[in-house]
């Protein structure tokens, strides 16, 4: 079932001002997709998700699940699971009463109620710890849990909420993984919301980049990462970071500083100008003339702190293969691959090459 925000605003009030956390968003969450609403704090995409649940009411807009309207109805009558950045497990409960509980709720017949919960204490691989209590369980094991009891409702949309953060890294890692597989075997329509591009890189089929509740790119992540429209969102994904320098085009030719990096068809202008850390090629005959800071050995390749007076900061980071020598406090000259290097206005920050 797809779900479609048509212009859905939320404006909090209060007597002195009024915060527009969401802006007119207009999406379409295709069936059976896995859709990430990605951004920094404040950008509108847990209110997203808590309007579609049903637990914040919009202040305009609509939102509809399939061809039906949604917008007015409680949160209990739209069919969703929804999981909390804290899990919200009942402590007293066992895991087995834990994910039982909704269905408890719902009146079924004690054998469906039996049938469904090892069903899905099964699908998530928790079926060996029904019996325990959730304080003897890891936060890997509890946010498992969790996405039974959401799943056990057989919901027609899966919500979740940061469902990752509290988890230390391989755990974030293993689970973000199990989640992917756990909505490709269900097929459920599932948002999930976080502030981590990596999370929300590896395991959406899409992506939706918001700034201050407003809808910067959508598509799929590599395509976003491969293809920014703005200056925002180049920067907001990618680790390490893009590079951002400030630049001009000048009679055709692309400069970073005085040093023509390529070409150029638009106007004479100052511009700012990205290049990802993998943009890089250490070559003698590359234009960009740097100082090597750092060199940090990461596997395959290296990672590199270079300076150049017309970086955004002191310093900048590029990524070359490990064969590559290159020392501390040397000069090196970069070329830049142009499928790396994006062009932006220097004013409205918006993608122009």
């Amino acid at each position: 079932m797809d779900i479609r925000l048509v212009n859905l605003t939320k404006i909090f009030a209060d007597k002195t001002s009024e915060v527009r956390a969401v802006d007119n968003l207009d999406i379409v969450i295709p069936s059976g997709k896995l859709i990430g609403l990605l951004g920094p704090s404040g950008c509108g995409k847990s209110t997203t998700l808590y309007m579609i649940a049903g637990l914040l009411e919009p202040t305009s807009g609509q939102i509809f699940f399939g061809e039906e309207d949604v917008t007015s109805l409680s949160a209990e009558k739209r069919g969703i699971g929804l999981v909390f950045q804290n899990y919200a497990l009942y402590p007293h409960m066992t895991v087995k009463q834990n994910i039982m509980f909704p269905l408890q709720n719902m009146h079924l017949p004690k054998a469906e109620i039996l049938e469904r919960t090892q069903k899905y204490a099964k699908l998530v691989g928790i079926e060996d710890l029904l019996d325990r209590k959730p304080k003897q369980l890891s936060g890997g094991q509890q946010q498992r849990v969790a996405i039974a009891r959401a799943l056990v409702k057989e919901p027609k949309v899966l919500l979740l909420d940061e469902p990752l953060s509290n988890l230390d890294a391989r755990l974030r890692l293993q689970t973000r993984e199990e989640i992917k597989r756990i909505q490709r075997r269900t097929g459920i329509t599932t948002i999930f919301v976080t502030h981590d591009q990596e999370e929300a890189m590896s395991i959406s089929d899409e992506i939706v980049v918001m700034k201050t509740g407003v809808e910067q790119q959508r598509g799929k992540p590599q395509d976003v990462y491969e293809n920014p429209v703005n200056q925002f969102v180049a920067k907001f994904l990618g680790t390490p970071p893009i590079n951002i320098f400030t630049g001009k085009i000048e009679n055709g030719g692309l400069y970073i500083g005085e040093e023509k990096i390529g070409e150029s068809s638009l106007d004479d202008q100052e511009v700012t100008i990205g290049v990802r850390p993998e943009g890089f090629i250490v070559s003698d005959e590359g234009p960009l003339k740097v100082v090597i800071k750092h060199v940090e050995h990461i596997g395959r390749d290296i990672s590199v702190v270079a300076t150049h007076p017309n970086s955004e900061k002191e310093t900048f980071r590029f990524i070359v293969e490990s064969e590559i020598k290159l020392e501390e406090e040397s000069e090196a000259h970069l070329a830049i691959k142009p499928a790396k290097c994006y062009v932006f206005d220097k004013i409205t920050e918006e993608r122009v090459q």
